[in-house]
């Protein structure tokens, strides 16, 4: 019996993905392990291998398709000792690809059927509704009008049959003629009093040809939704501190002097004041494990060990791969870790897992010249630490004035999950592990 190979869902929250490009073509023989081709989600790109053995009969989803939805058949395998071109007649028949031209009228469509997974199981289908939190139902010319225009479908009310939302919705929409519907709030979140101005209305206080429409790719569009959902429902506050640098400047200088060459006679790792930043934090958390948490609805999730997201700008957004158990590693383990981390995060390269979850998360503008700020917490992550430049500054000592290396840090906490006396405790052992840095060579 042909196996259908279905776009894999590579995160918890993964949707849709691109099919970036197909190693293996229709007749091709494969075996499980196999690497058959690659996704693109908003952060990463990831090799899919195959789980059968046999030979690929059709494939369903051209390379360079993008949005593909989670449970679509890409490709259709068949098994060892069964005729692939009876395989490939039988495979379900492929999607069809959107209009290059707008005709004048659109003929009600139905809706599409459920996906199926490999053992032929029904997926669940989404929800029947437009524009109430679930799936926006429309016709591929409306979708590729609304992309072109800049208009949220979410926001279209949909003349077709049962809501569908089809191409003059779309021409009224852009034309001001149509009642929009106001905004939804993410999951969880509400804006009450909030009104928010529609494309149109912020295009039309700009000169036509004074700018250039720049569409939101998948990335840009989660980091807004994440960010949107983290400041309507996370009640943040904020503590910050100055922690004197001075020691650790003087450590690590001494430690990158001496450290060990490779056989190119190149060090094996140079050490950043990030690299002890973070290793600051991981004991900083088992010092105060109470505030080491993550909140649900039903209980609050202490963690044992300091998974430690950090922050890396890539083209487009960032990206926040977590250092797992930091408290145990060196700071030379720290810093080849992530290393490897920030090449492969701007080259897309990281595994979900490698950027998913973690208690807490470290942002260092600081080699920006940036003094200090304050950073949004990434869900559902209970703090954040947001990291200023260490710079020369006056301090007195004794009552005398004199410099000293300050870094200015600003911890952003969950209050549902740390209370502010937990998250000055929290930020005095950090401050205490960075002015004694000797603390962390262990």
């Amino acid at each position: 019996m042909p196996v259908n190979i279905l776009m894999p869902a590579l995160s918890p929250t993964m949707e849709k993905g691109n099919l970036a490009k197909w190693h293996k073509k229709e007749g091709d023989k494969v075996k499980a392990g196999d690497v058959i081709a690659e996704i693109e989600t908003d952060k990463a790109t990831m090799e899919v291998e195959a789980v059968d053995e046999g030979t690929i009969a059709k494939i369903m989803v051209a390379e360079g398709t993008a949005d593909v939805p989670v449970n679509q058949v890409i490709a259709v395998l068949a098994e060892e000792g069964e005729d692939a071109s009876a395989a490939a007649k039988d495979a379900p028949s492929a999607p069809k690809p959107q209009a290059a031209a707008a005709p004048k009228a659109e003929a009600p469509m139905a809706a599409p059927a459920p996906a199926q997974n490999a053992a032929g199981l029904q997926a669940p289908s989404a929800p029947k509704s437009n524009g109430s939190g679930g799936r926006v139902f429309s016709s591929p010319l409306a979708r590729r009008l609304a992309k072109d225009a800049g208009i949220d479908l979410a926001r279209v009310s949909g003349s077709g049959p049962h809501g569908r939302v089809i191409a003059r919705d779309i021409e009224a929409a852009r034309s001001g003629s149509a009642q929009m519907r106001a905004p939804s709030a993410p999951s969880g979140g509400t804006m009450p009093g909030i009104s928010v101005p529609s494309d149109e209305q912020i295009r039309a206080l700009y000169q036509d040809g004074s700018y250039e429409q720049v569409p939101h790719d998948s990335m840009r569009k989660t980091i807004a939704r994440r960010l949107l959902e983290s400041k309507l429902t996370i009640p943040h506050f904020y503590l910050t501190a100055d922690c004197d640098i001075g020691a650790l400047l003087r450590v690590r200088e001494e430690i990158n002097a001496t450290a060990p060459k490779d056989k190119d006679g190149k060090p094996t790792f140079k050490l950043s004041v990030n690299d002890f930043v973070i290793k600051a934090m991981a004991l900083a958390l088992q010092k105060v494990p109470h505030a080491n948490v993550t909140w649900t609805e039903a209980a609050m999730l202490r963690h044992k060990h300091s998974d430690i997201g950090v922050a890396v700008a890539i083209e487009g957004g960032l990206v926040t791969p977590v250092i797992r158990h930091a408290e145990g590693k060196s700071l030379s383990a720290i810093s080849n870790e992530m290393k490897d981390y920030a090449g492969r995060a701007k080259a897309k390269k990281l595994k979900p897992n490698e950027f998913q979850g973690g208690a807490t998360a470290i942002s260092n503008l600081g080699m920006y010249g940036v003094k200090d700020f304050a950073a949004v917490i990434n869900p559902p992550q209970a703090t954040i630490l947001a990291v200023g430049a260490g710079e020369e500054r006056p301090v007195v000592r004794d009552g005398q004035v004199v410099p000293a290396s300050i870094m200015t840090v600003t911890l952003s906490c969950d209050h549902r999950a740390v209370d502010g006396a937990l998250g000055a405790q929290l930020l005095s052992a950090f401050r205490e592990a960075v002015e004694k840095p000797l603390s962390l060579m262990a």
